[in-house]
Protein backbone atom coordinates (compact mmCIF):
# COMPACT_ATOMS: atom_id res chain seq x y z
CA UNK A 1 0.00 0.00 0.00
CA UNK A 2 1.27 3.59 -1.08
CA UNK A 3 0.21 6.80 -0.02
CA UNK A 4 0.26 10.23 -2.26
CA UNK A 5 -0.93 13.38 -1.04
CA UNK A 6 -2.70 14.97 -3.75
CA UNK A 7 -4.01 18.02 -2.08
CA UNK A 8 -3.46 19.49 1.33
CA UNK A 9 -4.85 22.94 2.66
CA UNK A 10 -5.39 24.38 6.63
CA UNK A 11 -7.71 21.79 7.51
CA UNK A 12 -8.13 18.81 4.68
CA UNK A 13 -5.98 16.95 3.09
CA UNK A 14 -6.43 14.46 -0.25
CA UNK A 15 -4.94 11.24 -0.12
CA UNK A 16 -4.67 9.02 -2.86
CA UNK A 17 -4.27 5.16 -1.78
CA UNK A 18 -2.36 2.78 -4.34
CA UNK A 19 -2.97 -1.04 -3.69
CA UNK A 20 -5.16 -0.39 -0.89
CA UNK A 21 -5.31 -2.62 2.23
CA UNK A 22 -9.39 -2.25 2.93
CA UNK A 23 -8.80 -4.19 6.40
CA UNK A 24 -6.62 -1.16 7.23
CA UNK A 25 -8.05 1.34 5.60
CA UNK A 26 -11.83 0.55 7.06
CA UNK A 27 -10.59 0.94 10.47
CA UNK A 28 -8.58 4.39 9.97
CA UNK A 29 -11.53 5.70 8.60
CA UNK A 30 -13.75 4.44 11.50
CA UNK A 31 -10.64 5.92 14.17
CA UNK A 32 -10.78 9.38 12.23
CA UNK A 33 -14.36 9.48 12.57
CA UNK A 34 -14.38 9.03 16.37
CA UNK A 35 -12.08 11.66 16.56
CA UNK A 36 -13.78 14.61 17.94
CA UNK A 37 -11.81 17.02 16.09
CA UNK A 38 -12.55 15.67 12.40
CA UNK A 39 -15.67 16.89 10.64
CA UNK A 40 -15.37 14.09 7.89
CA UNK A 41 -13.72 11.08 6.98
CA UNK A 42 -14.48 9.11 3.45
CA UNK A 43 -12.24 6.29 1.62
CA UNK A 44 -14.01 7.13 -2.28
CA UNK A 45 -13.24 3.85 -3.62
CA UNK A 46 -14.85 5.24 -7.42
CA UNK A 47 -14.57 3.08 -10.52
CA UNK A 48 -12.41 -0.05 -9.84
CA UNK A 49 -10.82 -0.08 -13.52
CA UNK A 50 -10.63 3.61 -13.92
CA UNK A 51 -10.11 5.69 -10.54
CA UNK A 52 -7.87 5.14 -7.75
CA UNK A 53 -9.11 5.13 -3.83
CA UNK A 54 -9.06 8.21 -2.00
CA UNK A 55 -8.82 9.07 1.18
CA UNK A 56 -10.73 12.70 2.30
CA UNK A 57 -9.90 14.11 5.62
CA UNK A 58 -11.51 17.43 7.01
CA UNK A 59 -11.11 18.40 10.18
CA UNK A 60 -13.08 21.23 12.48
CA UNK A 61 -9.91 22.17 14.51
CA UNK A 62 -6.05 21.36 13.70
CA UNK A 63 -4.38 19.95 10.84
CA UNK A 64 -5.65 16.79 9.30
CA UNK A 65 -1.88 15.05 9.04
CA UNK A 66 -1.78 15.39 12.93
CA UNK A 67 -5.66 13.41 12.93
CA UNK A 68 -4.28 10.87 10.69
CA UNK A 69 -1.09 10.55 12.71
CA UNK A 70 -3.44 9.84 15.90
CA UNK A 71 -5.95 7.40 14.47
CA UNK A 72 -2.76 5.63 13.07
CA UNK A 73 -1.40 5.15 16.55
CA UNK A 74 -4.15 4.61 18.08
CA UNK A 75 -4.76 1.49 15.43
CA UNK A 76 -1.66 0.47 15.83
CA UNK A 77 -1.78 0.53 19.49
CA UNK A 78 -4.60 -1.72 19.30
CA UNK A 79 -3.08 -3.97 17.05
CA UNK A 80 -0.44 -4.41 19.02
CA UNK A 81 -2.83 -5.47 22.50
CA UNK A 82 -4.67 -7.84 20.34
CA UNK A 83 -1.09 -9.26 19.30
CA UNK A 84 -0.04 -9.93 22.71
CA UNK A 85 -3.48 -11.13 23.75
CA UNK A 86 -3.18 -14.12 21.24
CA UNK A 87 0.06 -14.82 22.31
CA UNK A 88 -0.79 -15.03 25.61
CA UNK A 89 -3.88 -17.24 24.89
CA UNK A 90 -2.09 -19.94 22.48
CA UNK A 91 1.31 -19.85 24.42
CA UNK A 92 2.35 -23.43 25.19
Amino acid sequence: MELKLLDKDKNSVKIEIVNPDDTLIYPLVTALLKDEDVADAQYVTGHPQLDKPVLLLKTKKGGPLPALKRAAEGLSGQYRDAKKLLEKAFAK
